[in-house]
């Protein structure tokens, strides 16, 4: 066996192309896929014959292949990590976080502003316009949430506790901003909480899922 030429070990002639030399190659290397000395004895062959074309080809008696001259072109570089991979946000708060189409945002949002434009403008409102104000923003926000996954559970978890974030931070927060823009328009520490419990409602609405 060790008598043989390259091209024996292969089973194939001098005169072969490179693609019949690799076919053969390769389907031997299937074919004793379990025997290692056979294998390193094929890949040995093969080797042995990729020299004598290389030899052959500075000689200028052949032309070989471009993949054979420069296989490093035959290597593709391994993919470059990209910084979002890296910032991308953490895995429990992926299930969480939704990435809404322009429509998933204007349409809550289109609501929520007339609602308070009602809470604020409706001539001679008091607590009983604003407590059915919110009560349509509860139901308008557990629908928007409900359509994009269909959990009505947790879409209502999420609303209440917006609703009830909303209204105690308006609260808290109302003596403080009130004053800032009462030059633009006259609100009511009821209507302030309001308002800020429509947009944090608007945001649940578009950005959770």
């Amino acid at each position: 066996m060790s008598e043989q030429s390259p091209y024996e070990k292969l089973g194939v002639s001098e005169e072969a192309s490179f693609d019949e030399i690799q076919d053969v190659r390769n389907r031997l290397l299937q074919q004793y896929s379990g025997d290692s000395k056979r294998v390193e004895v094929i890949e040995a062959a093969y080797d042995a014959i990729l020299m004598d074309r290389l030899r052959m080809r500075q000689e200028g008696k052949i032309k070989v292949p471009e993949r054979i001259r420069f296989p490093e072109r035959l290597v593709q570089a391994p993919p470059k990590e990209t910084p979002v991979s890296r910032e991308q946000s953490p895995t429990w708060l992926q299930k969480f976080l939704d990435k809404p189409t322009p429509t998933d945002v204007l349409l809550p949002g289109i609501w929520y502003l007339g609602l308070s434009a009602i809470s604020v403008f409706y001539p001679g409102g008091g607590d009983q316009v604003l407590s059915m104000a919110l009560v349509v923003g509860v139901g308008i926000s557990i629908y928007f949430i409900n359509r994009k996954e269909g959990k009505f559970g947790r879409a209502v978890l999420f609303i209440l506790f917006g609703l009830i974030t909303g209204l105690i931070a308006g609260g808290m927060i109302a003596g403080w901003a009130i004053p800032q823009i009462q030059q633009f328009v006259s609100l009511t520490p009821n209507q302030f909480s309001t308002v800020l419990t429509f947009v944090l409602l608007w945001l649940i609405s578009s950005f959770l899922k």
